[in-house]
């Protein structure tokens, strides 16, 4: 055998035990997330509530408890998270929103939110509907593809 053929297969063999490791702890980190989110939804609760402001901001600058911001692991102290500021009874609290609902979470009105712990899980309109979420708007690739698709007369992609 010549030494090309020797690398060929070292080099698959890394990559199958690669790909082996991942597999396992993905599976891991599934089971994982699937866990925290039944004990989410087994606390959750409904909770009437007045939306001041909403932004995405480092949690450091987030106004969380300390204690939060402690359990959270280093990497992560970095990131930029969906911080909702709200109204609940007399107090003013800052709370983590997901991911998928922030876009539809209005401003300066009262909803009904479902929340576990310091975090919202859903959100409905306590007077009248909640918006759902805005149109992102479209990037100049997309623009050029469609004009460039109308003028040779295929359906526009969406």
């Amino acid at each position: 055998m010549s030494t090309g053929w020797i690398i060929t297969i070292v080099v698959i063999v890394v990559i199958t035990a690669i790909l082996a490791v991942l597999y396992f702890l993905g599976k891991k980190a599934q089971k994982k997330q699937n866990e925290q989110q039944a004990l989410m939804e087994e606390n959750k609760q409904t909770v009437s509530m007045l939306i001041i402001d909403k932004k995405r901001m480092k949690m450091k600058d987030s106004g969380l408890p300390q204690i939060v911001i402690d359990q959270t692991p280093k990497l992560m102290r970095g990131s930029k998270l969906p911080i909702v500021k709200a109204k609940v009874g007399p107090q003013i609290v800052s709370l983590v929103s997901d991911e998928k609902i922030f876009d539809s979470i209005p401003v300066k009105k009262e909803v009904k939110a479902t929340v576990s712990g310091i975090y919202i899980l859903g959100v409905k309109g306590l007077h009248g509907k909640v918006q759902a979420a805005p149109a992102k708007k479209k990037g100049w690739f997309k623009r050029t593809l469609e004009k460039a698709q109308e003028k040779a007369g295929a359906k526009p992609v969406k």
